[in-house]
């Protein structure tokens, strides 16, 4: 029973021995293969430093941004824009304002309508397409004078077709009431207003 537990004994230390041996082999540093030199740590490289990356970087580089395109004109603007071209506009002889008045406001009316591409015809033109009536007349009160206007446009047959209205008020100078007190700006104003109100009225024509 002795002689058993002996043997017993001896080959349980013998397998002990047996796995720290074969334990010690495989931790032995011969037993390791060592590290190769393209798997040490290497100090960061940007991608476009890499040669090999060259053509990655170039594809991946963001070209300059061209100008954005002209946003395009709606349909309704091009057919304002076409039919203010055709229209030839006559001014007939202004009522009610006087010369000094009335002078800055024909040329202001000529120099607008040409802004806006509307072709203002002579007195004597017959290709006219409409006809443009002003009536004018002023109203004072305390150190204001107030231009008082009506437009009516007419077809070439004498048909009214739309009449523009409005009133545009002029500080008075040096006391003065009426027509001496209405500065040339002020008729110049009333000018711009009407072509612009005219033009908006042949736009909506248009569409």
């Amino acid at each position: 029973m002795r002689r058993s537990h002996v043997t017993t004994v001896s080959l349980l230390a013998a397998l002990v021995l047996a796995a720290c041996t074969n334990a010690k082999d495989v931790l032995e540093p011969s037993a390791i293969t060592p590290p190769s030199t393209s798997t040490q740590a290497l100090p960061a490289q940007s991608p476009a430093a890499s040669p090999g990356n060259a053509a990655a970087t170039t594809a991946a580089a963001p070209t300059p941004s061209s100008p954005a395109p002209a946003a395009p004109i709606p349909a309704t603007s091009a057919q304002t824009a076409a039919t203010l071209s055709k229209t030839r506009l006559q001014v007939a002889p202004i009522v009610g304002a006087s010369v000094e008045a009335a002078t800055p406001l024909t040329a202001e009316l000529q120099t607008r309508a040409k802004q806006r591409g509307i072709t203002l015809a002579g007195s004597t033109d017959q290709t006219a397409t409409h006809v443009l009536k002003g009536y004018f007349s002023t109203m004072s009160e305390g150190k204001d004078t107030t231009v008082i206007y009506v437009w009516d446009v007419y077809d070439p047959s004498g048909n009214r077709l739309h009449r523009i209205n409005g009133q545009q008020k002029a500080p008075s100078a040096n006391g003065a009431e009426g027509w001496p007190a209405v500065a040339p700006a002020t008729m110049q104003a009333i000018a711009d207003q009407t072509i612009d109100q005219f033009a908006a009225w042949l736009g909506g024509q248009a569409g």
